[in-house]
């Protein structure tokens, strides 16, 4: 009771005890984040000699590209990447940008054909690595491949902990209802990992971000955002998606946390959701118009260079820190 007390009376005045500031947490699509070195993967579309004829000048622009929406950003604490080659081209991003100088990064490389990858920026000065990992699945059926993995961190802030997830989940290639096993197979995944953390603490702190290449109402999400709560929602943005197909807007980007990231304390120094901070940023040099219709401002069209910035819009949440 006097501790129910002690908190009404630092709520009533406005009493803050420990500084708090704000921060965000980012997910990007960076649409084919490919180096210009022929690899082991299947990039010979990304090489100067291929069919999109992808420059050194084209990768350098794409670099400044991707800083120019971090710098947009609120102090990020993480962001997360999805299409990205290898480490070499995040390092790139991080070495071009000065915002991102005490920041590491996480990486595994996956077994998908055409070596795209997912990545986690993190801010070192601030977050300290523990533990991390990836999961790998192959996709189920008769014609089994490999796929993006989903990659994990256990950091930790002070005397506060948060794991942070990033998924790149399997495509619509041949339409919604024919992959959709491919990305129920991510989510059982992902799942089963988060139904992990939570049996040794419901009061674990989880980011999960990604493409999940599904809207919010679709199956796999939703097997997801039965434990994790969506941040990411239509009136999250001005145009109601983070990615446009056939002139309709619909969310493909998502971040969603854990009930553990909306507990506050009084006291604590703890991490904590800002509510109803989910934002889809649609800085006007992401967009263009097509055909009558604004879309997102992407690199490439088809094989038609177009010198934009991202298929995909970035999505961010707020947290608050001691």
């Amino acid at each position: 009771m006097k501790y129910i007390f002690l908190c009404f009376l630092v709520i009533f005045f406005g009493i803050n005890l420990f500084s708090q500031k704000t921060r965000s947490i980012a997910f990007y699509n960076v649409e084919n984040l490919f180096d210009t070195i022929d690899g082991l993967n299947d990039d010979a579309e990304f090489l100067p000699a291929g069919k999109n004829n992808w420059t050194s000048a084209r990768y350098t622009e794409k670099i400044q590209h991707i800083n120019k929406v971090i710098n947009e950003l609120n102090k990020p604490m993480f962001i997360g990447m999805c299409e990205i080659e290898n480490a070499k081209v995040v390092r790139d991003v991080k070495n071009n940008s000065s915002k991102l100088n005490n920041f590491g990064l996480l990486h595994y490389e996956s077994s998908d054909a055409r070596g795209i990858d997912v990545a986690l920026l993190y801010d070192s000065s601030y977050l300290k690595l523990a533990q991390s990992g990836f999961i790998r699945f192959a996709l189920p059926g008769e014609n089994s491949r490999a796929t993006r993995d989903i990659l994990w961190g256990k950091f930790a802030a002070k005397k506060d902990t948060i794991i942070a997830m990033v998924n790149h989940w399997p495509s619509r290639s041949g339409g919604q209802e024919t992959s959709e096993a491919n990305r129920l197979e991510a989510a059982k995944n992902a799942r089963k990992f988060i139904d992990s953390l939570l049996a040794v603490s419901p009061d674990y702190k989880i980011v999960f971000m990604g493409d999940l290449n599904d809207h919010p109402t679709d199956k796999a999400p939703l097997l997801v955002a039965e434990k994790l709560q969506p941040q990411i929602v239509p009136s999250s943005g001005s145009f109601g998606g983070t990615y446009n197909y056939k002139s309709e807007w619909n969310i493909l980007d998502h971040i969603m946390v854990s009930p553990g990231m909306s507990k506050k304390s009084c006291f604590a120094r703890k991490i904590s959701l800002v509510p109803n901070s989910g934002k889809i940023h649609s800085f006007d040099y992401l967009l263009e118009e097509y055909k009558g219709q604004t879309v997102p401002f992407r690199t490439y069209g088809g094989s038609k260079y177009l010198g934009g910035y991202s298929d995909h819009l970035p999505v961010s949440i707020e947290v608050s820190v001691p």
